[in-house]
């Protein structure tokens, strides 16, 4: 008896022992998986870094089907143009097996902003029903943004004045930077009134591709309201948009303080404030200033600074003041002017001078596609900007041939009376500065001098009318330097001259004073230019030179 209970005693150890070993042999834990990833601590912006994904099996039991997904941080460029998430099946995971993947990239982000990596590691130990997860960060700091971001603006203002201030941005980064988008927060009581260039709304630009080397400043002009030393907070942020998110890479921020004036500086400009100045007009400017303090002020300098390309410098006479060509401004200083010198409470003074607009065109790629003349006035603390806008330049030239490649003319040169000579017209329109819309040309037909009906394009706006013998050639729109960085928009058409008896002798008139006209997209005004009468001389046709009198 006791055999039979030593034997089941030993088979129940046995089977006990089978038991613990085959649970052994199929039990898992996590812990058995070290899953982690390797990243540089600290990286620049836009450098391209290595993340190394490394995990290994200390456990007994194989790992299979084993899926890897990998995300890079928010706002990061995959160096393999990939999406920000990777899911990767990999290879069985034996028992002491190490696996490692890597992943490029580059970060973004804002100076010392803290860049996390994620991976996860789902899988299944072999002959348990049932699939893991192992999960991991791997954070780098961003070190250093090459980007230069600066708001430059004066520290005080007085309320309700307008003043203008500037952004500045410069990117030394090796990698181009896409997508970008700048964005000011202006504080309570900051009235925008414009911003060169021209903003999306009121306080978005977007910048599409920063180059290394490549920068930029956008100028905003406006009024700020407030209590007497009260501080104003301007905040400019500049990041990108992927997928539809936004990644912060520099922000600047300037306050501003409201103070109490001193001085109040007034502008006019020939005796008045005009809306609108034209190419070649000179304008005299009176700048008037008053003490308003409560104390007298002594030792006094004024700067007027000349900003744009609207100004034609060689014609600048400043009384009593100096002109400064290095930053196209002009100084007057207290011993060359009384009032400078000593201006008591509640007095006013003058100071003025002369310069003409220019006339000679300017690229369509300038800055100023619409072309405004601006100065700024300083005085002691006292700022005042005051601009005013310059109408285009419309240029109607008016030729005349006898000889030419178009219609190919006829009839006895010089011309004779009761026989009929046909010439070329050919007018061709030129606009120097802003768009103008809806151009036409006009001149009047003499009464001994015909269309044909022969015109060049032949889609062409051209009409005649019988009555005031008018012909009007409708032009439509014109940019910005048509005709003067590109071919200017011409018509031409053909003419029939039928001298009188009394003209015989003297030259006779082809066509009378062309006129151009139009429409200022700028400056909402009306813009006109002219060309003189053309008569059988026609010195823009050198075959026909001495053949124009009537014989």
């Amino acid at each position: 008896m006791k055999k039979i209970w030593r034997i089941i005693g030993i088979s129940v150890f046995i089977l006990l022992a089978l038991g613990v070993w085959f649970w052994q042999r199929n039990s898992y834990s996590k812990a058995d998986l070290k899953f982690e990833i390797i990243a540089p601590k600290e990286a620049t912006a836009g450098e391209e870094i290595t993340y190394t994904v490394q995990w290994k099996n200390n456990g007994q039991i194989s790992l299979e089907n084993p899926v890897l997904v990998f995300e890079y941080p928010q706002g990061s460029v995959p160096s393999d143009g990939n999406s920000l998430r990777n899911t990767i099946q990999v290879s069985e995971i034996y028992p002491g097996q190490e696996q490692t993947k890597q992943f490029k990239g580059r970060l973004f982000g804002k100076e010392g902003s803290l860049q996390e990596a994620r991976a996860s590691l789902t899988y299944a130990p072999k002959n348990i029903n049932a699939r893991y997860e192992a999960e991991t960060k791997g954070a780098s700091v961003i070190s250093f943004v090459p980007l230069s971001f600066e708001l430059d603006m004066p520290s005080r203002t007085e309320s309700s004045q307008q003043f203008s201030f500037a952004l500045n941005y410069f990117s030394n980064s090796e990698y181009p930077l896409s997508d970008l988008r700048i964005k000011i927060e202006y504080p309570e009581g900051f009235e925008f009134a414009q911003a060169a260039p021209s903003p999306i709304g009121e306080d978005e630009w977007k910048l599409g591709i920063l180059n290394k080397a490549e920068g930029g400043r956008i100028t905003v002009r406006g009024k700020l309201e407030g209590k007497l030393q009260e501080a104003k907070i301007f905040r400019a942020t500049l990041g990108s948009w992927k997928d539809g998110e936004f990644t912060l890479l520099k922000d600047s921020s300037k306050g501003v303080e409201i103070t109490k004036p001193q001085i109040q500086i007034s502008q006019v400009i020939n005796g008045n404030t005009p809306l609108s100045v034209s190419p070649g007009q000179t304008l005299h400017y009176e700048i008037s200033f008053k003490n308003v303090s409560e104390r007298n002020l002594e030792n006094l300098f004024l700067i007027v600074a000349l900003e744009g390309n609207a100004f034609d410098f060689s014609t600048l006479q400043a009384s009593e003041g100096s002109f400064q060509s290095g930053d196209n401004s002009v100084v007057w200083e207290a011993q060359d002017v009384p009032k400078l010198r000593f201006l008591g409470k509640g007095e006013t003074g003058k100071v003025e001078f002369w310069i003409a607009i220019r006339q000679d065109a300017i690229s369509p790629d300038s800055e100023d596609s619409n072309l405004t003349a601006r100065n700024r006035i300083l005085l002691s603390e006292a700022r005042e900007e005051f601009e005013v806008k310059v109408n285009s330049k419309l240029v109607i030239e008016q030729k005349g041939y006898y000889q030419d490649e178009v219609f190919g003319n006829e009839g006895p040169l010089p011309p004779q009376p009761e026989s009929k000579t046909t010439y070329t017209i050919v007018w061709q329109a030129k606009n120097y500065f802003n768009n103008v819309k809806n151009v036409k040309v006009k001149s009047i037909l003499p009464q001994n001098v015909e269309l044909t009906g022969k015109v060049f394009p032949g889609d062409s706006h051209l009409t005649f009318d019988s009555g005031s013998r008018e012909v009007v050639w409708g032009a439509g729109d014109l940019l910005a330097g048509a005709g003067v960085f590109s071919q200017p928009l011409s018509v031409a058409f053909q003419v029939s001259l039928s001298p009188f008896v009394s003209q015989r002798g003297s030259p006779a008139q082809l066509m009378g004073q062309a006129q151009i006209t139009g429409d200022d997209t700028w400056t909402a005004q009306s813009v006109t230019g002219s060309a003189s009468a053309i008569d059988t001389t026609i010195p823009n046709d050198s075959s026909a030179q001495g053949k124009g009198i009537v014989q």
